[in-house]
């Protein structure tokens, strides 16, 4: 038996899409409303989902947990949601429904994301939301049954850049009070090099992510961000994309000549399907497991289960 819970998408949501230019809203604009349409996820019975948590004063600055019955020192999994940088949301099916059916009951637990969108904040300040997500729910973690040090993130599209970011300069979460986390798993961001992507033909939805202006590529850039030894990162990639594997590639590069334990895993996926199948039967979901048991011996014994 499954719980169901009814979410509300973002009327905004379609004005963004609608004010996108052309070349761009025929991609984008499906994407969105796939993502309205999702107005239900169903998690497992017993679940304990705590919605909404306040992390910043922005209404955007939300996080929800969903936690086993009786958690205790549940190891995490820190999902930021996709979106070019603009509309998405936390509850969405795709983003939420398959992970938490696959791990909560494995004795994980999932917190779901939210963070401010263009143009009221731009990628570089989406990241350091992201890192106040973070600290907030290490911080809380304990209360909730988690283990604040046993955090994994994961993010997909827009939100795999934004968690790339942070891994690749750690700095930033740690002036939002975040600790170390386990590893990071990337899903099929086409922004790891923002520099090279940006002078490159491109959809304009890059132009209205990162601008003209090549120190705040730089900036928001997570190759070019990378200058130590980072934690363990996979970076998913759909082979269906241009730039993607290989912008996944040139991280993971950078990533072991500093010393990193990182790796790519291509998938005959979409773009959607790369997110939408984590946690489905199969061999995609493990292959990211696989990676998770290396994390740590209490992440590993809960994937036996």
């Amino acid at each position: 038996m499954k719980r169901i819970i009814t979410l509300v998408a973002s009327s905004a949501l379609v004005v963004l899409v609608a004010a996108s230019a052309p070349a761009q809203t025929a991609r984008v604009g499906l994407w969105a409303r796939r993502m309205q349409a999702q107005t239900q996820t169903a998690v497992p019975a017993g679940t304990r989902v705590i919605s909404n948590m306040r992390y910043g004063d922005d209404p955007r600055q939300r996080l929800d947990v969903y936690a086993p019955p009786q958690a205790h020192a549940a190891p995490v999994i820190f999902m930021v949601h996709g979106g070019a940088w603009a509309f998405g949301t936390k509850t969405a099916r795709g983003v939420v429904e398959n992970k938490v059916a696959r791990w909560v009951p494995r004795g994980f637990m999932l917190i779901s994301v939210d963070y401010r969108m263009l143009p009221d904040a731009a990628p570089r300040a989406q990241a350091e939301d992201v890192a106040r997500a973070l600290a907030f729910a290490q911080h809380h973690a304990s209360e909730w049954g988690g283990d604040p040090a046993q955090f994994i993130l994961m993010g997909h599209s827009a939100g795999a850049h934004l968690v790339s970011l942070i891994t690749a300069n750690p700095a930033i979460a740690r002036q939002a009070g975040a600790q170390a986390w386990l590893g990071t798993v990337s899903l099929d961001s086409a922004a790891l090099d923002v520099v090279a992507l940006m002078q490159r033909r491109h959809l304009p939805l890059y132009d209205r992510a990162f601008g003209s202006d090549t120190a705040n590529w730089m900036a928001a850039s997570p190759l070019q961000q990378m200058h130590d030894r980072i934690v363990p990162f996979l970076a998913v990639c759909s082979t269906r994309r241009n730039q993607s594997c290989s912008q996944a590639q040139r991280f993971v590069d950078k990533a072991v000549s500093l010393g990193s334990s990182a790796k790519v895993l291509p998938e005959d996926l979409t773009h959607e399907q790369i997110n939408e199948q984590v946690g489905t039967a199969g061999g995609y979901t493990a292959h990211i497991e696989a990676f998770m048991r290396t994390l740590s011996p209490g992440v590993a014994s809960r994937l036996s289960n």
